[in-house]
C-alpha cells in the first residue's frame, strides 16, 4: 500500500502547484566552497552533446559538508521548490544524465577532501580511501607508489570514482573480480535528505548496495574505500583474430570459465577498413606462422573480424612459468595462428541489473559522428540505428539490459529493473523521498504533496 501510494506521489507534476525559485537562498549558506550563478554553460552539456539543459547554479564544493548543507537546505525547502540536484564528474555521461534543468549541478571534481590515502599492511587487506571526484588514473598512480593497484578497471581511466561506481565499472577484469562496484569496502554518501552516512556490507548495508550502480538516485557518493591488490611487475599482452563468430564466442567463454586462465579477457568486433594489422604491428610482435591456417591480412580488408584481447600478469623471476601457462592457454584456442600479436609491458545486491543468464556479454557500439556529418555519418542516423538494434532485441525476445541506460518513460525504467523495481522504489522513498537527486536520468519527477 505504501509503495503504491509513493509511486503516485513521485509521478505528480510540480507545475500543478505554485513554485518559487529559491536559488537566492543558496547564496546565504555558509560553505567552504562557492556557488556560481553565471558560468553554467559548461555543465549544460555532456559527452554525447545531444542535450543542453541549463541549471540555475553550479556548486563547487570544497568539503562534504558543502554538499550535505546544500541538499539539506533544498530538502527543507519542501516539495514546492523546483530545485533538483545532479552530481557531475568528468562529464562523460550522455543523454543529459548529469544535468539538472533549472536545478543545481555539483562539480564533484572540486571536492578536495579527503586526500587519497593508501592503507597497506603486508599479508592483510589493502585499500585506498579516495574522494569520489578523483579520476581513476590518479588512483592508479597513487596506489602504484605502494606496489598496489585496484582489482577492477574501466577501459578509459579519465573517469571519476563516483561516476563509475554509480553505474558499475566494467572492463576485461570483470569476469574474474567483478565490476568496480564489487570491489568497494566502504562508502560515504550524502542522501537526498542531506544526511551524511557511512555505509558498508555491515554498516547501513541497504544504502551501501543501493548507491552502488544506483545511477545517483539514492545519494551522492563523496568518498570510497577501494580494494587493492599487488600490482604485477610485467604483463603479457596478446591479441588474436578470428573469422568465425562461433569459435570466437566459444573460446571467450572457455577462458572466463577456466580456473587457470588469463587475468584480462575482452573481445571486440572490427571491420578491417583501416589497415588494423599494420597498426597492431607497431605495438605488438607478430608471431610468424605458416601452414593451411595462414591468415592473409590483405584479403581481409572490408571483412568483419573478431578479436580477443587478453593479458597475463607475472613477475620477472617467474617469466618462464608465465610463458608456459600462456602457451598452454593459447593452444586451447581456435584463432587464426598468424594473427597472434603479443607484447610485454610494465607493471545482486546492488542496484545494477544484468541479464538473467549465467554467461552474458557486454556489447558496445563505438561509433562517432562528424559535426557536419550527413547520411550514415550523421548523429541522427547513428541514434536511429541504436534504436533499431534495441527494437530488434525486443522483437526477438533477446534477453538484454542496457548499460548506461536511457529511457524516456518510467515504464521503460520499470521494465529495465524488472523484479528489482519494487526495491528501487522502496529505496528511493527512504533515501530521496522528494526525488531531488539525479533528475537527468528521468526515472522520477520532483515529488509534490498528495493533498
Amino acid at each position: 500500500m505504501f509503495l503504491s501510494c509513493f509511486t503516485a506521489k513521485l509521478n505528480l507534476i510540480c507545475s500543478d502547484f505554485p513554485i518559487t525559485t529559491s536559488t537566492s537562498s543558496l547564496t546565504t549558506l555558509h560553505l567552504d566552497g562557492y556557488f556560481d550563478l553565471e558560468d553554467i554553460s559548461h555543465v549544460a552539456e555532456d559527452f554525447g552533446k545531444q542535450y543542453q539543459y541549463y541549471p540555475l547554479a553550479v556548486l563547487h564544493p570544497s568539503s562534504v559538508s558543502d554538499i550535505a548543507t546544500t541538499i539539506n537546505h533544498i530538502f527543507h525547502m519542501g516539495p514546492y521548490s523546483e530545485l533538483t540536484v545532479a552530481a557531475r564528474g568528468h562529464g562523460h555521461s550522455t543523454h543529459g544524465q548529469s544535468q539538472a534543468y533549472n536545478g543545481l549541478v555539483i562539480k564533484m571534481e572540486s571536492l578536495s577532501t579527503p586526500e587519497m590515502k593508501v592503507h597497506y599492511m603486508a599479508g592483510k587487506v589493502s585499500f585506498i580511501d579516495v574522494s569520489s571526484g578523483e579520476l581513476w588514473i590518479n588512483v592508479l598512480h597513487e596506489s602504484l607508489k605502494y606496489g598496489l593497484t585496484p582489482k577492477s578497471w574501466t577501459d578509459y581511466l579519465y573517469l571519476t570514482v563516483g561516476g563509475t561506481l554509480s553505474n558499475a565499472g566494467i572492463s576485461g577484469q570483470a569476469f574474474k573480480h567483478g565490476p568496480q562496484i564489487s570491489n568497494v569496502y566502504q562508502l560515504e554518501v550524502v542522501t537526498g535528505k542531506g544526511e551524511v552516512k557511512l555505509c558498508s556490507e555491515k554498516q547501513n548495508p541497504d544504502l551501501f548496495y543501493a548507491v552502488l550502480g544506483g545511477l545517483g538516485q539514492f545519494g551522492i557518493i563523496t568518498r570510497a574505500r577501494i580494494a587493492l591488490q599487488p600490482a604485477p611487475k610485467m604483463v603479457k599482452w596478446i591479441r588474436v583474430v578470428y573469422t568465425d563468430f562461433l569459435m570466437f564466442t566459444k573460446d571467450q567463454e572457455h577462458l572466463i570459465s577456466s580456473k587457470n586462465t588469463f587475468d584480462y579477457v575482452e573481445g571486440f568486433v572490427v571491420i578491417n577498413r583501416t589497415g588494423i594489422f599494420n597498426n597492431w604491428r607497431s605495438s605488438f610482435k607478430p608471431r610468424d606462422s605458416v601452414g593451411a591456417n595462414q591468415f592473409n591480412a590483405d584479403q581481409s580488408v572490408g571483412k568483419t573480424l573478431f578479436c580477443l584481447e587478453i593479458a597475463k600478469y607475472f613477475n620477472p623471476n617467474k617469466a618462464d612459468i608465465a610463458n608456459e601457462e600462456v602457451e598452454i592457454l593459447l593452444s586451447q584456442l581456435n584463432f587464426s595462428p598468424s594473427t597472434l600479436f603479443l607484447s610485454e609491458v610494465w607493471d545482486n545486491r546492488t542496484s545494477a541489473v544484468i541479464p538473467d543468464e549465467e554467461i552474458f556479454y557486454i556489447v558496445a557500439f563505438l561509433s562517432s559522428a562528424l559535426p557536419s556529418g550527413k547520411g550514415i555519418r550523421s548523429l541522427e542516423h547513428m541514434v536511429n540505428q541504436n534504436r533499431r538494434i534495441l527494437e530488434f532485441c525486443q522483437r526477438r525476445h533477446i534477453g538484454m539490459k542496457q548499460y548506461l541506460a536511457h529511457y524516456t518513460s518510467q515504464r521503460g525504467w520499470q521494465s529495465h529493473f524488472g523484479a528489482q523495481w519494487k526495491t528501487f522504489i522502496k529505496r528511493k522513498s527512504c533515501y530521496d523521498p522528494l526525488a531531488i537527486l539525479a533528475p537527468g536520468q528521468k526515472i522520477f519527477k520532483k515529488a509534490t504533496p498528495l493533498s
